[in-house]
């Protein structure tokens, strides 16, 4: 099926020009289009690449000189990536989950299917599940006991949601995630080398073997309504309470986020990110690309880390961080520039002891 590109411009809140009743049938890059293709050139560098594709209408930026671009319509975006969501959001066929139950699924007679729900090959649904209307699960995934999953959530291939796990509307779930997981949670019988160089900032007294206790969870994990969990992401149930997950917050793949860990609404959890037990992180927070938090601390709403940033105390409302440990961005960025001259300090230092020396009677 394809689409007008007045519809399409319409949708997006878009001005568009030209032949708006040429009806494209998928995107592409500009180089690449073909004649049923919207071509992506929303900024003046891609525009080069029209010509050497046959795209005949192409999302552009505002004012670009359509007509000279040899284009027979095109739509006007000041936003790129808001426009490219909406646009992906249109073009998206989605994924293929056939509406009703698979004969090879097996699902607990306690458990309670909501209508309108397509559940697929190879899913095991336990005890007392309640599943949502509109809710599509595909193949292979897991559902524990006691689980609830919220209206049209969308649950895909070898995920597994653990006993307990409560989860909002509209909720999506990427390949392989795991939520509901055990905490990491060990004890010693006597204070051990962790308790020990946590107070004293590295010395240690005698060296004794030990052996780690296991503390089970009890709580489990609660997600609230519009919440996404990328592929391989891992969020572990509470000890006592369980872990929470706010509304609207996306969680990007191999994201680990420890138990009772408290984040709130609408943050942003990048490729990689690593959150300890027991954190609780506000509204709006975005942690880049590996950042870290230890466990124990606070960060507060609106936070915004650049990758690979450690966060190891709380941080306060709006800060942007950067660095192994956090600092704000700004000094990061002066200590990296001293880095980069160390070397040169390191050899006139070097130069003005040798001449010291040589002036030594």
């Amino acid at each position: 099926m394809g689409h007008r590109v007045g519809d399409i411009a319409q949708a997006l809140g878009a001005e568009a020009a030209g032949d708006l009743d040429l009806v494209i049938v998928g995107a592409a890059e500009p180089a690449m289009a073909g004649p049923a293709d919207l071509a992506i050139a929303m900024d003046p560098r891609y525009a080069v690449g029209l010509a050497q594709g046959r795209a005949r209408a192409a999302v552009l930026w505002p004012g670009a000189d359509w007509q000279g671009l040899g284009l027979q319509a095109a739509i006007f975006a000041p936003r790129g990536r808001l426009a490219m969501a909406g646009l992906t959001r249109m073009l998206d066929p989605g994924h293929a989950i056939a509406t009703g139950v698979h004969p090879m699924t097996v699902i607990d007679p306690t458990a309670q299917i909501g209508a309108g729900a397509a559940i697929g090959p190879f899913v095991t649904i336990g005890a007392r599940v309640r599943i949502g209307p509109g809710a599509r699960i595909a193949g292979h995934a897991t559902i524990g006991d006691d689980a609830t999953i919220g209206a049209d959530a969308l649950i895909l291939q070898g995920a597994h949601i653990g006993a307990r796990v409560t989860i909002g509307d509209r909720f999506i779930c990427q390949p392989g995630a795991v939520l509901g997981a055990d905490g990491f949670s060990f004890v010693t019988a006597e204070r051990n080398g962790v308790e020990e160089v946590r107070a004293t900032l590295g010395q240690r007294g005698e060296i004794r073997a030990q052996s780690w206790v296991r503390i089970h969870s009890l709580g489990a994990v609660t997600i609230g309504d519009d919440v996404e969990i990328g592929a391989n992401s891992c969020v572990d149930r509470g000890t006592i309470r369980d872990t929470r997950i706010g509304r609207g917050t996306k969680l990007d793949n191999l994201v680990q986020v420890g138990h009772n860990v408290q984040i709130g609404e609408d943050c942003l959890l990048c490729g990689q990110v690593g959150v300890a037990g027991s954190t609780r992180i506000g509204n709006r927070v975005v942690l880049g690309g590996q950042t870290g938090v230890v466990d124990n601390v606070f960060v507060g709403d609106d936070v915004i880390t650049g990758a690979g940033t450690l966060i190891q105390t709380n941080q306060p409302a709006g800060r942007v961080l950067l660095g192994y440990p956090a600092v704000p961005m700004a000094q990061q960025i002066d200590i990296n520039k001293a880095l980069r001259r160390l070397p040169r300090l390191a050899a006139r230092v070097a130069a003005l002891e040798a001449g010291q020396a040589e002036d030594a009677p």
